[in-house]
C-alpha cells in the first residue's frame, strides 16, 4: 500500500502566525461578548426590578472577581471592534498585502490594549 499523505499538516508542523492567532482570538472574543451580554442584561434588569435589586447588582459588579471579568470583557469588546474595522477595510480591498496585514494586526492588538487601559484608567480616575 502506497504512503498516503495527510490532506492537511498537523498543528505541530505549522508555526503559529500573527494572522492565525488574531483570527482565533477574534472568534473567542465574539463568544466572550455573548456571555458578557448576560451580565449587562442582568445589570439592566436590576434597575427595572427596584432599588434593592440594583444595590445587590452593584455590589456584585464592584467585587474583585467581577472587576476582572469586566476588564476582560472590555478587552474583548475593543479587540472585536478594532478587528472588525480591520475587516471592513479588507472588504473594500485596502490593506490586503502581507506587510499591511501584519501591520494592521499589530495595530489591532496594541489599539485594543490601549483602549482597554485608557477606559479602565478613566474609570478609576473618576
Amino acid at each position: 500500500m502506497p504512503y498516503l499523505r495527510p490532506l492537511s499538516p498537523h498543528l505541530q508542523i505549522y508555526k503559529p502566525q500573527l494572522t492565525s492567532i488574531l483570527s482565533i482570538v477574534h472568534r473567542f472574543t465574539g463568544i466572550a461578548l455573548v456571555f458578557g451580554i448576560f451580565a449587562l442584561v442582568y445589570w439592566i434588569m436590576s434597575i427595572a426590578l427596584g432599588e434593592s435589586t440594583f444595590i445587590k447588582a452593584q455590589s456584585y459588579f464592584r467585587s474583585w472577581y467581577s472587576q476582572i471579568f469586566l476588564f476582560g470583557w472590555s478587552f474583548c469588546f475593543f479587540f472585536h471592534l478594532c478587528n472588525g474595522v480591520r475587516h471592513i477595510f479588507w472588504d473594500t480591498g485596502f490593506g490586503l498585502e502581507l506587510p499591511h496585514v501584519y501591520r494592521s494586526g499589530w495595530l489591532v492588538l496594541y489599539g485594543s490594549i490601549s483602549l482597554t487601559l485608557c477606559t479602565w484608567g478613566y474609570i478609576y480616575l473618576i
